[in-house]
C-alpha cells in the first residue's frame, strides 16, 4: 500500500481505539508504529527502527528515546513518544533536545499518536529548535500537512530537500503568527504602514492610530472573506460547467500569458506553474518542447504537444490545488501542494517522467 492508503487506514482506526490507549507502549503500538510503517520503514528491523535507542549524554547515562529510524547505517529521525492524552504543550523535552545534540539527526518528532510536531536545527546547526516547523493532527489532518510529511518517507526521503521544506514552513508558520496578531491587535509601525501609503505626507498621530487600526483589520478580513468566497465560487461554476460539457481543451504556447480561449481560462498560477515545470525540465529536454494544454478541469504538461506524453497536470480550480503526476503505467496520482513552489519537490519525479519518454524513442 501506498502512504496515502496506509494513513487512510490509520486515520480510520483512531476513533475506535483511542479510548482504550491508557499508557504510553499501548499508545505506540497502537498508534505511533502504525504511522511509521506509513511512511515505509520496517519497525521490527532494528537495522531500520530501533525503539529504545540509546545515546549516553555526558553524565546521564542509559536514557532512551523511544525510536530512532536510521538509514545507512545513520540516524536520521528521532521520536519521542507520550500517551495519547498528553497535552504536547505542556510536555518537557530536554531528553529530546540532548539526543539531537549527540547524533547525527537533523530531524526529531515530538508526539503522543494524535498531535506530531517536526523539529529541525533550523536556528542553530546540532541545537532543535524550540518551535516545530511542522505541526500534524491526526485528528483532522490537511492535506497539505501529510504531503510535507510524506517527503519523509523511506523512498522519497532527502535530508536537503527535506531541510529546505522545513525552513520554508518555519517561515511561513511564523508569518502567519505575525499576520494573525496584527490583525487582532495591529500595532503602531503597522498601522503607520498603511497611513504614509493612503495619506501621503500626512502626519501620523495617536487619534489617526486610534482610527486606522480597527479599519485595518477590517479590510484585511474582509479581503480573506472576498478571496475565500471567490474560489468557492470559482470551484462551484467549474463544477457546473464541467457537468454540462465535455472538456475542451486549449493548447498554450511557451510564450504565451494568463489568458482566455474558448471559454477556458488560464490563470497566473496555472501559468507560473507552468514556468516552474519548465525550469525544472531544461536540465533534460530543450523547453521549447514543454506544452500546456489548458481544459476546464485541470492543464496538462506534455512533451512534444503529445497526449501520449503527459509529464505532469495542474488541478487547481478547487480549495485544494493537487499536482498530477504519473508512474512508469501513466497512472496520475493527485498530490495536494500548499504553496507553487511545493512542485520543485517532484523535479526528480518529472524529469524521470520526460526520461522515460526520450528513451521509449531511441
Amino acid at each position: 500500500m501506498s502512504f496515502n492508503e496506509k494513513m487512510a487506514v490509520l486515520l480510520q482506526r483512531i476513533p475506535s481505539v483511542i479510548e482504550h490507549l491508557e499508557t504510553e507502549e499501548a499508545t505506540k503500538n497502537a498508534l505511533v508504529m502504525p504511522f511509521i510503517a506509513a511512511l515505509g520503514y520496517d519497525v521490527f528491523n532494528p537495522q531500520e527502527v530501533v525503539p529504545e535507542f540509546v545515546a549516553d549524554v555526558g553524565l546521564k547515562k542509559g536514557e532512551k528515546v523511544d525510536y530512532a529510524i536510521k538509514k545507512d547505517g545513520n540516524v536520521i529521525i528521532l521520536i519521542e513518544c507520550k500517551k495519547v492524552q498528553t497535552n504536547l504543550c505542556e510536555t518537557e523535552m530536554s531528553q529530546l533536545y540532548r539526543y539531537f545534540a549527540v547524533t547525527r539527526a537533523r530531524l526529531a518528532i515530538l508526539t503522543n499518536g494524535l498531535d506530531y510536531w517536526f523539529y529541525s536545527d533550523l536556528v542553530e546547526p546540532n541545537r532543535m529548535d524550540e518551535r516545530p516547523f511542522l505541526k500534524l493532527d491526526l485528528r483532522d489532518p490537511r492535506k497539505s500537512d501529510l504531503a510535507q510529511v510524506k517527503q519523509l518517507a523511506k523512498e522519497e526521503f532527502d535530508l536537503d530537500r527535506m531541510l529546505s521544506v522545513a525552513s520554508e514552513l518555519k517561515y511561513i508558520s511564523e508569518f502567519q503568527g505575525v499576520f494573525n496578531s496584527q490583525l487582532e491587535n495591529p500595532d503602531d509601525d503597522f498601522v503607520k504602514f498603511f497611513f504614509v501609503r493612503t495619506v501621503p505626507g500626512g502626519r501620523f498621530t495617536a487619534a489617526n492610530r486610534e482610527m486606522y487600526a480597527p479599519l485595518i483589520s477590517r479590510a484585511f478580513n474582509q479581503l480573506v472573506s472576498d478571496r475565500v468566497n471567490d474560489r468557492i465560487r470559482s470551484a462551484l461554476q467549474g463544477e457546473t460547467a464541467e457537468s454540462k460539457k465535455p472538456d475542451e481543451p486549449a493548447k498554450v504556447q511557451p510564450a504565451e500569458e494568463s489568458s482566455c480561449k474558448d471559454g477556458v481560462f488560464t490563470t497566473e498560477d496555472e501559468m507560473e506553474a507552468f514556468r516552474i515545470v519548465r525550469a525544472i525540465l531544461c536540465r533534460t529536454v530543450v523547453v521549447d518542447r514543454v506544452f500546456m494544454r489548458d481544459n476546464k478541469s485541470y492543464c496538462a504538461i506534455l512533451l512534444d504537444d503529445n497526449n501520449r506524453k503527459p509529464v505532469c497536470r495542474f488541478w487547481f480550480n478547487g480549495k485544494t490545488r493537487y499536482l498530477g503526476v504519473f508512474n512508469e503505467q501513466r497512472e496520475e496520482e493527485k498530490v495536494p501542494i500548499q504553496a507553487l513552489s511545493d512542485i520543485y519537490s517532484f523535479a526528480e519525479r518529472l524529469i524521470a517522467t520526460a526520461q522515460k519518454y526520450e528513451s521509449n524513442q531511441k
